[in-house]
């Protein structure tokens, strides 16, 4: 009973939401339910789906929308993380600026973080500077090698998506999350049903 009070007093914790339910749009294809990742394997299980707390899912909607008016669409490669799969990404790869420190924990925990990139209309790839998940200044922002058309692609990601109210992670051209992406508590919730 007196934790039914408490959570109606502090309000109901934000929901997380099914990505392509909301975004019909979008592709996904969650790199960590498949072995092609940076660890070479399957870390989320069968059926993980792409969560998202219910006010990322509209500034993503935002960015979609712009997109599409340009010929693309977006392509999600994680979305909401639980905290215990953190934990075992640290222990495989506990670089900082690259894998969050699971005590801090992560914005992807916390459902304000999606790594994404961007596809043709018909969802075929679009050069980028660096394949997903690449450890390497090609990966950062601020990187000016690699071809035109990869740098405009990145920077086209990057504007739509901070016109929506997202900030990159100046490492990872892929990454993005809400200004306050720290301010919702980290969570642990299952991604599969």
């Amino acid at each position: 009973m007196k934790l039914l009070v408490l959570w109606a007093l502090m309000g109901a914790p934000e929901r997380l939401v099914e990505v392509p339910v909301r975004i019909p749009s979008v592709l996904v294809e969650l790199k960590y339910a498949t072995q092609d990742n940076f660890m070479k394997k399957q870390i989320y299980p069968e059926g993980a789906r792409c969560l998202l707390l219910e006010r990322t899912v509209k500034r993503l909607d935002r960015a979609a929308r712009a997109l599409d008016r340009q010929g693309f669409r977006l392509k999600l490669y994680d979305c909401y993380r639980p905290q215990s799969v953190q934990v075992e990404l640290w222990k495989l790869q506990p670089r900082p600026g690259y894998v969050m420190d699971p005590r801090k924990g992560s914005t992807h925990s916390r459902g304000t973080a999606v790594d994404l990139t961007l596809v043709t209309r018909s969802g075929e790839p679009v050069e980028m500077p660096s394949g997903y998940d690449v450890f390497a200044k090609a990966a950062h922002h601020r990187y000016e090698g690699g071809s035109a058309t990869a740098r405009a692609n990145r920077d086209t990601l990057r504007a739509a998506m901070e016109q929506a109210g997202f900030k990159p992670n100046p490492m990872e051209w892929w990454h993005y999350e809400l200004h306050d992406a720290w301010s919702s508590p980290l969570r642990d919730e299952p991604v599969a049903p």
